[in-house]
């Protein structure tokens, strides 16, 4: 019945209606209204009834207005009661409830589609002021109606465009005065709205009744309308009447458009069909003007007919009955909410659409850490943390340690294949304090780098401006319900676009603001803790609205047009489901439920720009119920505001995770969303739950939500739903990695979005899972796991393994759902289609013309040889990694396997340690999507991997065929295929399937055409996708290891023949495989084939002896050539095996010989068999010629060669595989030489390490390293042909004969758990960064900077009094400490001392003469104190020894030369020590004693002045570990600081004598230098390393700088030497503590910061438990990087880079004081070479990097200082290490000085004062001196032998006996203290087990 009303009246409308204009606006007007007190359908509902804000907005009415709108309703008429707002008249005091009252109404009007019809007034004057002013002839009461009006139009003119001044005038109609005052007053109120409004759309009026007519032209007169509303009455009776009168009135009117604004019925039938025809003939009436028509009789009628279809219920009015159920959640729940169980969980078995986005997601303070990093600001979420508020007392102060793990996190999403990554950026780390004043720019390069990584693995990055965690200084203002804070989003917001809106296209401002306003300023379950639900919570979400508004409009406005992205905010949401469904207030209630969550924040956003009118309903009404205590208080918004905040998203990003029940419930006066929303929420018992006590699986809650939000949201705001957030917890003692909880809650609410879009039409483009790892869970800590990675978290590397779900997760993205269509895979082009067999090449001669290679490389000395080279591999470079079949695949007995030689072996209990096997393995027969994604993830081009032949053919024949085993090596090609990884296959790596063992297996000549048979069926069934192959894996381990030795399967032990022919076999076999791809599948598939060959690089013991380099040549030959002569030679072997095997078999009386022979078919059929040259390598060894044992026979034997390790090379977990990495690129070109140039495939190379080396695998990093540099030298300087390299291996895996006890992997495999997870090592993440980078590209710190240093920039070198003067008892010198030491056996190498040393002493001029050489500025030495104070006192002054400093001070500034002088350099008086030395604080006055003496009698000629050189060396080193005079070691823990402190306080009084006494008249600079290396974490991605590398750098530097520069030592210094020391048993600081005063006294007293630097070392942290010493205190063990060059001492590591970082260090951190770098050089050690290259690239590369400081990072360097002039006697290495610019020859009386390369190159430096650009053409200063002479050298002889311990030894022997002697004297000083430390070190080296029992060259 009531459609047919309504098609009508919609013919009405389309046919009569629209011609209707008011104004030009084409707006008809079906109008109804006014809201009444009492329900609509009442039977005593009256004109006075009409609703006027005195009460509580009637339940229901955003639902009652919904279904007006719903029945064409177009406009709602609101009367505004003058009374209620306006109750004293005046403007000024409005009723504030009554206002908002009213805003809530409107905005609900305009949620449907309503538009209210505003009347300011009825009639009559408001009683209240009638009595006090009188009615409208009153002037008063004018006044006071023209104030409510405009007051009514400022408050609600922007959200109705149709007013009525009054309704009607029935009250002054007849009387004079008041109607023309009433009329006057509309012409007034007509005007101002129009001056206000004057935009077209707005329309006002005054009420008349249709009986008015006559009267109309007076009105029409007195006052302005824009239309006519008209009150009339229609007597059906008189039906012609009606339209006669409505004439009348358009007429009198002067045509106005008329506005039926009521309509009476009179004598009417109960006809809804007749009344209806009365009214189409009005609006059809072409002569009537007709704009708007009152609708509220026929609405009624509907509801009567309503009401005959709805049943009621008891409670409920028959009034909400209507409207409650004519809503988007009772659509949605119409919809969904009958739906059956099986219904509801129907899987869908479909895609997503292409342009689908898969994505995942992290949330700052949950992973970065890195909580105080770089200047980052506290958070609120620190503070929480700190405050012991989270579980356990848990912090996210490391968490997973992302803020240095980029690289670890991107590589875990390239193995997950996501295409985006949503990440939170941390506030207080881009701006600490919150504001852009306090911008930390290393915060924003983390960021900057994390994009920039996603950006290059093909991610697109989503970034979230805020997900809960503010900074703490924002909070402590009031953090969100301070409105201040606006401001402060905006900005930061502003700076993130700007920054790095480049690169992010996705923005998100809040994630989950409901959480914040509810959890942390409502609940206080969060931080900042504030449990306010009354005004807190409320005026939170206002603020977070308003910021994101204008977040958003920033961007809109600024960044939208350049960058092109997208904002929008990420809503959190339940889906709510009605407790009974069959209660509509229980529907009701849930619907309340959504809207006090979800529409908090949507309908602000998504709607008009205000709360939900439920939300506001309720809290008014609650605010009426609870007056004297209301649980909520809600902000109002302006018009303005609301403007401004209504469609400020792109998307809409949701978070969902769960459902709930709700139910309807009286809340009372209870705070809280359930108490003022009138609602229970509640679970069933039947839904999942998980370790989250909030979040049960309800996967059909999402779709019904998307569906939700659709209509509710985006029905007229048409953007694309994003899902931003969706997953469970799982807890911590759960299987960690077998979480199928997890990937039965993903695979069904990703299923649920898959309906929504294809079902339902909900435009859904993205779906994120929560989260990438597990991480820090706010209150919850560690305990809840949210992530698709394990993190232990328990461990410092905070490794990450993958889940059973992220594994998935990424299939579900690679088949984008759940379709089964086969993945796309890339076809590969063919390349290779004609024979690539290599022509024939003459035999090798004997010995191999390659013995070149030795010529070229062997004679590089260890500089030449070490010196890293920086570039990159050819574009088409292959990088890989490999596995094989045996050691990861298990299944051995599965699905059909046939058993292999391998597992016969492994089951025979004591063949393998722990009688391991590959029964299991890794698992990768069950694992290939975890195999996969550690390929992803690595960015490898290639893997290379084995068949396993009995998983093929179980008996090894093509009739056993298991298809089974195709089907999986189907799979495993096709998956590599799909990530375009290159499938590089190897036919048989070792395990022969056992059935062809029992026929004699490789002994057997069958074998050649059994395997043949294999390779044909894999060739025919991979060979269209596998274009790489390779026959045999290391057929030399075969033949030997396995037929000679018998050490691995088949274990024949026959060395002296039958590995000969097994290898005949082999060679054959392979040969005949080639020649099958050859001919018949080349053509079509276009692969390649080869044979992986292995080699061991041999070096000559000594290359200039012919015979051993024949050795090595035939050692080669017998290894590598015995394979591969054949092949890619002639088909034969080489001659050097064929001439000794022949000659022994001879020699042992057989009758024949062992090598079998070729014929010539055969030669010629097996030569050329290889298209490309596939190489293993792991080691180097040693080679000489040795006449080996004729008996018994063997292989072993033949060559006559002994091998051994390569000893200056590291050790790795296999005792006979040394990392000899300079032996590759020596093997490379002599294959290079000796095959004529192939291409090259390094097909396997790694290093083993221990079990215990889990996730930190250095060695493994340095290893590769070191390798792949010396392969890039091969290919960029000597042209070898270099295609490929594969890292061995993949993962850890079953290695042989050593089981499971060293591992070759990059990834970790726990062998102990029956996931076998797998695991990124450090050298995963390292060697992926190879792969990007294509190799070593040079880097800032590795390119030169041509610039040059300050104008008076000082140019100097260095020298220290013992070090060169000699003279020791020389005109009255006294002893000093470096006189006894030196004297003491056993301190110094060599028994060398300082008595003569250089002899400067006599030796002025010379010493001058060089320094002019140099062409230094200034020059840096020493006084020797005792030289002029021989007792130490200013009792007796040694005038002789005055007058040499003198001399040498006016020598200098005659040649223009400006003495440095230091004070102290390590030679106190003895005299001073025999009282105590530094440690007897009277020695600082005796220091400064000496100092006046000094600064008296040479201060008028110097004018730079160092008070003491190195103090940390003279505390640590002479009072620590007594490595240098007093030599002194018995309390390291306590006497170096004391002697530091000493040392402090007598610098500053010297600096202060100086200030006070002599700097006025004298005019000099005074400093103290200090001695530093840099730091740098070991491992870099590490907090634990990075955090060490700071301790040793403040326990270093900072030990004296900190007090000089700062005042007192460095809080880190002061907090862990106190807590050490107390945790000892001692009751206060070890480290002396300064008084105010001396803290004073010493800060500030230096004019520039001297420096001495030399290296630079990894620091990694090491616990020395209780022991009380220096070393302890630090707590730190530091090693170097085998890729830094060496020097002539073992501390010393060329690393120029630390250089220019440590300046920069002093800079930050001691105010950027002015530099004088006063030391800083390099030695050398044994044979003399006066062509010292590495000390001229050291000083270039280093000098460079000051250059870099300088000019780049404004480093004030005021000088550099070069050390050392000469060689000298360096300390207790003696005369053995040479640091010297210039040669001392110590064998020549006379100690020439002779000038070294470097002297011309440090020269050029100053000269030039720096780098000139060479681009700039040739300069000045490069242009050579005349060559200076200098005296001939003769040199020592070659075995150099030196006097030690009563020995003569030769000088490495004797070296390594003082190191030996100093290592025993530490150990015996120390051990009292240590013995219970070093006894437990002991035993657990007793226990471990080493199992080398066989070398197979590789691994083995």
């Amino acid at each position: 019945m009531k459609s047919l009303l309504w098609v009508l009246f919609l013919s009405v409308y389309l046919n009569g209606c629209q011609s209707s204009e008011v104004n030009g606006q084409e707006d008809f007007m079906f109008v109804a209204g006014p809201l009444t007190k009492q329900l609509r359908g009442s039977s005593d509902i009256a004109l006075g009834d009409d609703f006027d804000c005195s009460q509580p907005i009637p339940a229901g009415s955003r639902q009652y207005f919904q279904y007006l709108r719903n029945r064409g309703v177009t406009h709602f008429k609101l009367p505004l009661s003058w009374s209620q707002l306006l109750p004293t008249g005046l403007s000024s005091q409005p009723r504030q409830d009554v206002v908002i009252c009213y805003h809530i109404l409107m905005e609900q009007l305009q949620e449907v589609g309503l538009q209210p019809l505003v009347i300011l007034h009825g009639s009559t004057v408001p009683d209240t002021l009638k009595s006090k002013y009188g009615g409208w002839e009153s002037q008063e009461v004018v006044g006071m109606f023209q104030q409510y009006a405009e007051f009514a139009f400022q408050e609600f003119g922007a959200l109705g465009h149709f007013w009525l001044t009054m309704s009607d005038l029935d009250d002054v109609l007849h009387d004079v005065l008041p109607l023309q005052n009433i009329l006057h007053l509309n012409e007034h109120i007509h005007q101002l709205y129009h001056q206000r409004y004057p935009d077209k759309g707005r329309h006002l009026s005054i009420g008349l009744r249709a009986g008015d007519a006559a009267l109309l032209p007076q009105i029409k007169s007195s006052t302005s309308m824009d239309f006519l509303s008209v009150t009339i009455e229609l007597d059906c009776v008189q039906a012609p009447n009606f339209i006669k009168e409505l004439h009348n009135l358009q007429m009198s009117s002067g045509d106005l458009p008329i506005l039926l604004y009521k309509v009476t019925r009179n004598n009417c039938p109960k006809s809804e069909f007749q009344l209806l025809g009365h009214f189409l003939q009005v609006l059809n009436n072409k002569d009537l003007n007709i704009v708007g028509l009152d609708m509220m009789d026929i609405t009624e009628m509907l509801d009567k007919l309503d009401m005959q279809e709805v049943p009621t219920h008891h409670g409920i009015s028959q009034y909400h009955m209507i409207i409650a159920l004519n809503n988007s959640y009772h659509n949605v729940w119409h919809k969904f909410g009958a739906q059956t169980i099986p219904e509801r969980d129907a899987f869908l078995n479909e895609s997503f659409p292409d342009d689908f986005q898969w994505a995942i997601s992290s949330e700052s303070f949950k992973v970065e850490g890195g909580w105080s990093e770089d200047g980052k600001g506290e958070t609120i979420w620190d503070r929480f943390g700190h405050d012991g508020l989270a579980f356990a007392n848990q912090t996210a102060d490391l968490a997973c340690d992302s803020y240095h793990k980029v690289e670890y996190d991107v590589y875990l999403l390239r193995g997950l294949q996501v295409e985006t990554y949503q990440l939170s950026i941390s506030w207080a780390r881009i701006f600490p304090s919150g504001y852009r004043d306090s911008q930390s720019e290393k915060g924003a390069r983390y960021y900057d780098n994390l994009i920039n990584a996603l950006i290059d693995s093909d991610m697109h990055p989503v970034a979230t401006l805020y997900h809960w965690d503010l900074p703490q200084q924002l909070q402590d203002y009031g953090g969100w319900t301070n409105a201040s804070i606006i401001e402060a989003f905006k900005d930061y917001a502003e700076f993130c676009f700007s920054r790095f809106g480049d690169r992010v296209k996705t923005w998100n401002t809040f994630s989950s603001p409901w959480v914040v306003s509810h959890a942390g300023y409502g609940t206080g379950e969060h931080p900042p803790r504030v449990k306010d639900y009354v005004v807190s919570s409320y005026q939170v979400t206002h603020n977070i609205l308003k910021s994101h508004a204008e977040a958003w409009h920033v961007y809109n406005d600024k960044h939208r047009k350049t960058q092109g992205g997208k904002v929008g905010i990420a809503l959190n949401s339940d889906w709510a489901e009605p407790m009974d469904p069959s209660k509509p207030e229980d529907v009701a209630a849930a619907d309340r439920y959504l809207q006090f969550m979800l529409g908090w924040f949507a309908h602000p956003i998504f709607v008009d720009g205000d709360y939900p009118a439920t939300l506001k309903t309720q809290i008014e009404q609650k605010r009426t119920e609870c007056p004297s205590s209301p649980p909520a208080t809600l902000p109002v918004f302006t018009s303005e505001e609301r403007q401004r905040i209504h469609g400020t998203a792109d998307f809409f990003g949701l978070n969902h995770y769960t459902s709930r029940l709700v139910n309807s419930s009286d809340g009372g006066c209870t705070p809280g969303p359930q108490g003022v929303g009138d609602f229970k929420a509640h679970v069933d018992p039947s839904w999942s739950s998980t370790a989250s006590e909030w979040i049960y699986s309800t996967p059909w809650g999402l779709r019904r939500l998307l569906n939700y939000i659709s209509t509710e949201y985006l029905n007229v705001t048409k953007v694309p739903i994003l899902i931003t957030g969706n997953g469970m917890a799982t807890e911590y003692s759960e299987d960690r990695f077998n979480d199928t909880s997890r990937i039965d809650y993903m695979r069904r609410y990703i299923n649920e979005a898959l309906k929504a879009i294809h079902l339902d039409g909900v435009n859904v483009q993205q779906f994120t899972v929560q989260s990438l790892m597990d991480g820090f869970e706010g209150p919850q800590g560690y305990s809840e796991r949210f992530g698709l990675h394990h993190v232990n978290f328990d461990l410092p590397d905070r490794p990450r393994t993958p889940k059973q779900s992220a594994y998935f997760y990424s299939k579900v993205i690679a088949q984008n759902g759940f379709s089964s269509n086969r993945p796309f895979f890339h076809e590969a082009q063919l390349t290779n289609i004609v024979s690539n067999k290599r022509p024939s090449m003459p035999p090798s001669t004997v010995p191999s013309q390659a013995k070149s290679v030795w010529r070229k490389l062997s004679g590089q000395n260890n500089f030449e040889r070490k010196l890293y080279h920086y570039g990159t591999f050819s574009e088409e470079f292959s990088w890989g990694v490999s596995s094989s079949a045996y050691q990861t695949e298990g299944g051995w007995n599965v699905d059909g396997k046939g058993p292999s030689i391998w597992d016969t072996f492994t089951h025979i209990p004591g063949s393998i340690p722990e009688n391991a096997n590959g029964d299991v393995a890794c698992d990768s027969y069950h694992r290939l999507e975890e195999d996969l994604y550690m390929l992803r993830a690595m960015r490898v081009k290639s893997y290379r991997f084995s068949l396993s032949w009995s998983r093929i053919f179980p008996d090894g024949q093509r009739s056993s065929l298991n298809q089974k085993g195709v089907d999986y090596y189907n799979q495993l090609i096709d998956g590599l295929r799909a990530y375009n990884i290159t499938p590089m296959v190897t036919l048989y790596h070792w395990d022969l399937p056992e059935a062809l063992q029992k026929l004699g297996g490789w002994d057997s000549v069958d074998m050649i055409n059994i395997f043949s048979d294999y390779c044909d069926f894999c060739f025919a069934n991979f060979g269209d996708r596998v274009k790489f192959w390779m026959t045999f894996n290391q057929p030399h381990t075969i033949a030997w290891s396995g037929y000679g030795l018998g050490q691995i399967p088949p274990n024949v032990k026959n060395p002296g023949t039958a590995p000969y022919r097994v290898a005949h076999n082999l060679i054959k076999a392979h040969a005949r495989a080639y020649h099958t791809y050859d001919e018949k599948y080349r053509k079509f598939q276009g692969g390649r084939v080869s044979i992986a060959l292995n080699a061991d690089w041999i070096e000559p013991k000594d290359v200039n002896v012919p015979r051993e380099v024949v050795a090595a040549d035939r050692a080669l030959q017998f290894q590598l050539g015995w394979f591969a002569h054949p092949i890619f030679k002639n088909g034969d072997y080489p001659d050097a095996m064929k001439w000794q095997i022949g000659n022994k078999s001879e020699l042992q009386g057989l009758p024949k010989m062992r090598l079998p022979s070729f014929t010539d078919e055969e030669k010629s059929f097996i030569q050329g068999t290889a298209d490309m040259f596939c190489v293993n390598h792991y080691t180097t060894k040693i080679a000489q010629h040795a006449t080996l044992r004729l008996k018994p026979e063997s292989y072993e034997y033949d060559s006559d060669v002994s091998e051994s390790d390569e000893k200056d090379s590291p050790s790795t977990a296999i005792s006979n595989q040394r990392a000899v990495a300079w032996g590759l690129r020596r093997l490379l070109n002599w294959i290079k030489e000796e095959y004529g140039e192939p291409e090259i495939y390094i097909t396997e190379n790694g290093v083993a390490t221990e079990t215990k080396t889990i996730w930190d695998d250095t060695a493994r990093v340095f290893y590769y390293k070191t390798y792949i540099n010396e392969a890039l030298k091969a290919s960029d300087l000597d042209g070898v042909k270099v295609k490929g390299f594969i890292a061995a291996s993949l993962m850890d895996s079953f290695e042989w004969l050593n089981g499971y006890n060293l591992g070759f992997g990059l990834h970790h495999v726990n062998f102990a758990n029956p996931n076998r997870p797998r695991t990124p090592k450090y050298s995963a993440h390292f060697y992926s960064k190879v792969i990007k980078d294509n190799g070593f590209p040079a880097t800032d710190d590795d390119k030169q900077l041509y610039g040059h240093f300050r104008q008076d920039f000082i140019w100097s070198t260095a020298t220290a009094s013992y070090q060169i003067e000699g003279g020791w008892r020389a005109d009255g010198k006294g002893l000093s400490i470096w006189d006894k030491f030196a004297h003491t056996p056993l301190r110094v190498f060599n028994d060398d001392n300082g008595d003569v040393a250089c002899d400067s002493y006599h030796k002025v001029e010379e010493d001058v003469v060089i320094l002019k050489q140099l062409k230094v500025t200034h020059y840096r030495f020493s006084i020797s104190w005792p030289r002029v104070l021989p007792d130490g006192t200013t009792r007796h002054i040694n005038e002789a020894g005055l007058k040499y400093y003198h001399r040498l001070v006016d020598a200098l500034l005659t040649a223009n030369i400006q003495p440095h002088v230091t004070l102290y350099h390590w030679d106190l008086p003895q005299a001073l020590q025999d009282d105590g030395g530094w440690e007897n604080e009277t020695i600082v006055v005796y220091f400064k004693d000496y100092a006046d003496l000094i600064f008296k009698h040479l201060g008028p000629k110097v004018k730079f002045w160092i008070t003491i050189n190195e103090p940390y060396n003279i505390a640590n080193v002479g009072h620590g570990y007594g490595a240098a005079a007093p030599g002194i070691s018995l309390r390291p823990g306590t006497l170096p600081y004391i002697v530091g402190h000493n040392l402090l306080k007598a610098h500053a009084e010297a600096w202060h004598l100086y200030n006070d006494k002599y700097r006025a008249s004298q005019k000099g600079i005074i400093s103290i230098t200090i001695n530093s290396d840099w730091s740098e974490p070991r491992n870099p991605h590490k907090q634990e390393d990075i955090d060490a590398a700071r301790r040793v750098v403040q326990f270093y530097i900072g030990w004296f700088a900190h007090p000089v520069f700062n005042g007192d030592y460095s809080n880190m210094m002061k907090t862990i030497i106190r807590e050490r020391s107390l945790a000892g048993g001692l009751p206060k600081s070890r480290l002396p503590e300064f008084t105010p005063e001396e803290v004073k006294r010493i800060k500030g007293t230096y004019d520039y910061f001297g420096f001495n630097h030399y290296t630079t070392v990894l620091a990694f942290p090491v616990d020395y438990g209780n022991l009380q010493h220096y070393d302890a205190d630090r707590g730190v063990g530091t090693i170097a990087d085998r890729a830094w060059l060496d020097s002539g001492s073992s501390w010393l590591k060329v690393s120029p880079f630390g250089f220019r970082r440590i300046l920069n260090f002093i800079k930050k951190e001691y105010g950027n004081p002015s530099i004088i770098i006063t030391e800083n050089g390099i030695s050398e050690r044994g044979p003399i070479d006066l062509n010292d290259m590495h000390r001229s690239y050291y000083y270039e590369q280093y000098i460079n990097q000051a250059l870099k400081a300088y000019l780049r990072d404004d480093v004030d360097i005021r000088g550099y200082t070069a050390w050392s002039l000469m060689d000298n006697l360096e300390w207790a290495t003696g005369f053995s290490e040479r640091f010297g610019l210039f040669y001392v020859n110590q064998s020549d009386t006379n100690l020439p000085r002779v000038a070294k390369t470097s002297v011309t190159r440090y020269s050029t430096i100053i000269k030039c004062n720096g780098f000139p650009d060479p681009s700039l053409g040739p300069h000045e200063c490069l242009n050579p001196d005349p060559e200076a002479t200098s005296e001939p050298i003769t040199p020592p002889p070659p075995d150099n032998t030196v006097s030690f311990l009563g020995l003569t030894l030769s000088t490495g022997d004797a070296e390594t006996g003082l190191y030996t002697t100093f290592v025993l004297l530490v150990v015996a000083v120390f051990g009292v203290i240590c013995s219970a430390f070093c006894f437990f070190k002991a035993e657990k080296a007793r226990k471990l087990k080493q199992y080398d029992e066989i070398n197979l060259q590789r691994k083995l």
